[in-house]
C-alpha cells in the first residue's frame, strides 16, 4: 500500500514537473496553431514583419461597441480576434480598446458624432426590430489608429451592391487584415510618399477633386504638380503621378518629363477621357456632337502597351440623371432616368485592387485596346458589362436618349476593356529622338524602365466628386446625390494609391478568402422539429440509460 502512494506522488511529481517545463518553454517561444481549412485565422508573413518591426506604441480605437444584430457582433468578435493577434505578433506596441460612441445622453451622443464625422468615420443606420416595431440605431463600422499624435481611420464594413447581408459580412472580415495594416504602414512609415495630380491641361479642378485629394492626404503628400515648371529634381521626389482628365495638349517637353519620371521607376495613373462629351452642354443645348480631344498622348501610351480608343461606350447597366419630363400646374417634373453613357462598371476581376470593390461610377467612358510590348503585363482590371455597345466619335449625343427604349438586342455582346493594369519594364518612347525644345536640364534616360507599373482607365470622371448646387460644397467621391447611392470610386481610388506606391505587395493580403458556410434554410424549416427533439431528447435519453446502467452495475458489484 505504501509502495503505491508513493508511485502515486512520484507520478503527480513528474506530471506536475512537465507542465512546468511546458509553460516555461511556451513563455521563450511564441507559437499558434490554426486548424480552418482556409487558415482564417493564421496571418501573412507581411504582417508578421511589419508588427514585429514597430518601435512605438500603436493605438486602435474601435467604435463597434453596442447592442448589435448577429452579423455585426460577428464582425466586432472577428475584429477583435484579429487585434489580438496583432497585439501576440508585436510585442505588445499594438494597444486596443472598443468604444460605443452612442453611449450617454443626446447631447453626448451628437458631440461624438460630430467628432468622428470631423476624423473622416462616416455613420450608417441600421434598422433593429424591437418588441414595439423598428427603431433606427446609428453606428460605426470603423476604427481610428493613432500613432505619435497622428490619426488615420479604417473603414471595417466593405459594402457591394447586390451582394447579400451574408455575403457583405464576409467581405469585410475577408479584408480587416488588409484595412488595419495598410493603414499602420501609412502612419508609421518615416515619410508619406508623394502624390502629384498634374495641372495645365484642363484638368479636373481642386473642387472636383477635393475628396480624391483629402482621401489620399491620411496616408500621402498630396498636391498638384504643373510639367512644364516641374524639374527632374521635383520628379525624382514624386512617387505617384495622376494624370486626371486633361483636354488640351501635352507638350513634348512635358511628354519627356513624364517618360523621364517613368523610366527611373516612377508610377502613373491615367484617368483620361478620350472624347469631348459633358452632359452640362446636353443640358444647356439639347444636343451636342462628341468628338475626339487632341491630347497628344496617343504615342507615349501606345508605347507603354495600351489604345485608348475614341468611342463611347453605352452600357445598360448606368446611372440614373434627374431629366425635365414635363410641368404640371406650372410646376416642373423632374424624373430619374438611365442614362446610357454613364456606365457603371462593376468589377469581375479577382486581382486584390478591384476584389470585393462596389461598383464604379463613370461618364462618357471608352475602351481600350492592349498592345503587345515586351517585359511589360497586362491585366484588364475594369470592364463593362455585357450588355453595352460601342458609338465611334464624332458622334452625336442628345438628351432625348433616354426617353428612348433601348433594343436588348443591340446592346449583347462580350466586356469592353475600360481599364488596365501594366507591370514591368517599359521601352522609353524617346529612344533614338532627339530632346524636345523646352528641356534645359540634363537628365539620363535609360532606353528601358527600372521595374515599375500604371493603370490606365479610359474616364477621368472616375476621380471627379459632384459638387452641391445649394452652397458648392463637394460631395464624397463616388457618391450620388440624385439617387443618394454610395459607389466604389474611392476604394478603388485608394487601392491604387496603395498598389502603385507601396513595393512590399500588402495589397496581396485582399486576397484572403473566408469560405461562406451558410445553413440551408429549406431543410431547416423541413427538418427543424427533428433536431430540436433529437437534441433535446438524446442527452435526456442517455443520462437515463447511464443511470440505469450504474444503478444495475453498483447492485452487482456490491450484492452480498
Amino acid at each position: 500500500m505504501v509502495d503505491r502512494r508513493k508511485k502515486d506522488i512520484l507520478y503527480l511529481t513528474i506530471f506536475l514537473g512537465l507542465i512546468i517545463v511546458f509553460n516555461l518553454l511556451s513563455s521563450l517561444f511564441f507559437t499558434r496553431f490554426d486548424f480552418t481549412m482556409g487558415k482564417r485565422y493564421t496571418l501573412s508573413p507581411i504582417t508578421k514583419n511589419l508588427l514585429n518591426n514597430l518601435k512605438e506604441d500603436v493605438q486602435i480605437t474601435v467604435y463597434l461597441e453596442g447592442d448589435f444584430p448577429a452579423g455585426f457582433k460577428h464582425l466586432r468578435n472577428s475584429t477583435r480576434d484579429l487585434l489580438l493577434d496583432f497585439k501576440a505578433y508585436s510585442n505588445n506596441t499594438i494597444h486596443f480598446d472598443f468604444v460605443n460612441p452612442s453611449s450617454g445622453d443626446s447631447k453626448t451622443k451628437e458631440s461624438a458624432y460630430q467628432e468622428l464625422n470631423e476624423k473622416g468615420i462616416e455613420p450608417t443606420s441600421l434598422s433593429i426590430k424591437t418588441d414595439d416595431g423598428v427603431s433606427q440605431q446609428m453606428i460605426f463600422p470603423a476604427a481610428l489608429i493613432t500613432y505619435k499624435g497622428n490619426q488615420i481611420p479604417v473603414k471595417l464594413m466593405q459594402n457591394k451592391s447586390g451582394a447579400t447581408p451574408e455575403e457583405v459580412l464576409n467581405n469585410s472580415i475577408q479584408n480587416l487584415e488588409y484595412a488595419f495594416i495598410s493603414a499602420i504602414k501609412k502612419i508609421t512609415r518615416g515619410g508619406k510618399p508623394r502624390v502629384g495630380f498634374t495641372e495645365g491641361h484642363g484638368e479636373l479642378t481642386d473642387l472636383q477633386l477635393n475628396d480624391a485629394m483629402k482621401s489620399l492626404a491620411d496616408g500621402y503628400e498630396v498636391g498638384r504638380i504643373n510639367l512644364n515648371e516641374v524639374n527632374f529634381t521635383g520628379l525624382d521626389k514624386l512617387k505617384l503621378l495622376v494624370i486626371a482628365k486633361p483636354s488640351t495638349a501635352f507638350t513634348e517637353a512635358e511628354k519627356y518629363k513624364i517618360n523621364y519620371f517613368v523610366m527611373h521607376g516612377g508610377r502613373v495613373f491615367w484617368a483620361i477621357d478620350q472624347v469631348n462629351a459633358e452632359l452640362d452642354s446636353l443640358r444647356g443645348k439639347g444636343d451636342q456632337l462628341a468628338f475626339p480631344k487632341k491630347l497628344n498622348l496617343d504615342d507615349i501610351l501606345f508605347k507603354y502597351g495600351v489604345r485608348i480608343n475614341y468611342d463611347l461606350i453605352a452600357d445598360m447597366n448606368c446611372v440614373q440623371i434627374p431629366v425635365h419630363v414635363g410641368d404640371v400646374g406650372g410646376q416642373g417634373q423632374i424624373q430619374l432616368l438611365p442614362w446610357l453613357f454613364y456606365p457603371i462598371f462593376v468589377p469581375i476581376s479577382t486581382h486584390p485592387l478591384v476584389k470585393n470593390l462596389d461598383g464604379i461610377r463613370s461618364e462618357f467612358a471608352s475602351t481600350i485596346d492592349t498592345i503587345a510590348v515586351r517585359n511589360v503585363k497586362k491585366q484588364v482590371i475594369l470592364s463593362s458589362s455585357p450588355f453595352s455597345k460601342i458609338l465611334e466619335a464624332p458622334t452625336m449625343l442628345s438628351l432625348q436618349m433616354v426617353e428612348q427604349e433601348p433594343d436588348p438586342k443591340s446592346f449583347r455582346g462580350s466586356p469592353k476593356t475600360v481599364g488596365v493594369l501594366l507591370e514591368g519594364n517599359f521601352a522609353s518612347d524617346f529612344s533614338n529622338r532627339p530632346i524636345p525644345p523646352g528641356i534645359t536640364e540634363q537628365g539620363i534616360i535609360p532606353l528601358q524602365s527600372k521595374s515599375t507599373k500604371m493603370i490606365v482607365v479610359a474616364d477621368g470622371d472616375i476621380l471627379k466628386n459632384q459638387i452641391s448646387t445649394k452652397d458648392g460644397s463637394a460631395f464624397p467621391l463616388g457618391y450620388d446625390q440624385y439617387t443618394g447611392q454610395q459607389y466604389g470610386n474611392k476604394s478603388f481610388l485608394l487601392n491604387v494609391a496603395d498598389y502603385l506606391t507601396d513595393d512590399s505587395d500588402i495589397i496581396q493580403l485582399r486576397n484572403k478568402e473566408i469560405k461562406i458556410r451558410l445553413l440551408d434554410r429549406v431543410r431547416i424549416r423541413e427538418e427543424k422539429f427533428f433536431w430540436k427533439t433529437l437534441n433535446i431528447g438524446l442527452p435526456l435519453l442517455l443520462l437515463i440509460i447511464s443511470g440505469i446502467f450504474q444503478h444495475y452495475y453498483r447492485r452487482r458489484k456490491y450484492a452480498i
